[in-house]
């Protein structure tokens, strides 16, 4: 009776040990893979409660969430041969947990290293302005690069790729700030000029408007003067009529002035006397 009850208690006690080593508990974030005596047994075990052969099955578990990534800085030379440093991050998911165990081995260093050539190879088919403005287009070039080799070989999905930063020599910089300086500067001369010719547009314009009523330029003068005494200051202005000026602009149109010719073109001899006597007063008073 007591070596039945022996019996029984081992008996009891490797079914438990066999139930325990039978049973995987598999999460809702994981794929289980089972390799019976090497090899792959069907396909990925979904999340749940799972059973295998004790000693003849091993169980693999593989997480199917996404996974980050971040690319150490990347020396390189862009198309225009301009050197510099960057820095990115990778954001991947395992798709077929099968391929991703039996074809690679420690995956995540695998896209790293890819990652790593992958931006070197962009970087340099790319120029310094396309880098620095249009950043969505080297992120895509980056990721069909990287997703290339890792998604049907391995079984990776490559979701997104960020280029984080950009590092220029102190050179590049400062050349970079001398050239957006020289923009800055032709912008503001052709706005300057730009406001200078409409300027004289208008001005024009009211010239001519003006001058189609002569009393406009005098109630334009008023005008001045009005703002002018309005200030506080010492200021005295004194309107002078442009038409006396004119008489200035021919010093002398007495002594100038021709002598009147006849009827048929020709000078008598008595005016051209008159004349030579009214341009030399000082003869006459000799």
């Amino acid at each position: 009776m007591t070596a039945a009850v022996v019996v029984a208690v081992v008996v009891g006690i490797v079914v438990l040990i066999a139930l325990a080593m039978s049973v995987r508990m598999v999460q809702q974030y994981e794929r289980g893979v089972v390799f019976r005596f090497g090899r792959v047994l069907g396909g990925p075990r979904e999340p749940g409660l799972r059973f295998i052969v004790p000693i003849a099955d091993r169980m693999v578990k593989v997480s199917m969430q996404t996974t980050v990534i971040g690319v150490p800085p990347q020396g390189a030379i862009t198309r225009d041969n301009v050197t510099l440093t960057v820095d990115a991050v990778v954001y991947y998911r395992v798709v077929d947990p099968v391929k991703v165990l039996v074809n690679v081995r420690d995956y995540a260093s695998a896209v790293l290293q890819v990652a790593q050539t992958s931006m070197r190879s962009v970087i340099g088919r790319t120029d310094l302005d396309t880098l620095l403005s249009d950043r969505e287009r080297v992120n895509a070039e980056l990721k069909s690069a990287i997703d290339a080799p890792t998604e049907q070989p391995w079984g990776l999905l490559v979701e997104r790729v960020e280029v984080k930063d950009v590092a220029l020599p102190d050179t590049m910089k400062r050349s970079m700030s001398r050239q957006a300086e020289a923009e800055r500067e032709r912008r503001a001369r052709v706005i300057s000029a730009d406001a200078e010719y409409q300027a004289a547009r208008r001005l024009a314009e009211a010239s001519r408007t003006m001058s189609e009523t002569p009393g406009s330029f005098q109630l334009r003068l008023l005008q001045t003067v009005a703002e002018v005494a309005a200030e506080k200051n010492s200021t005295l202005v004194m309107p002078f009529p442009v038409e006396l000026l004119r008489f200035f602009d021919q010093p002398g149109r007495g002594a100038t002035t021709l002598a009147p010719t006849a009827g048929d073109g020709r000078v008598s001899k008595a005016d051209a006397v008159r004349s030579a006597r009214a341009a030399s007063p000082d003869q006459q008073a000799h």
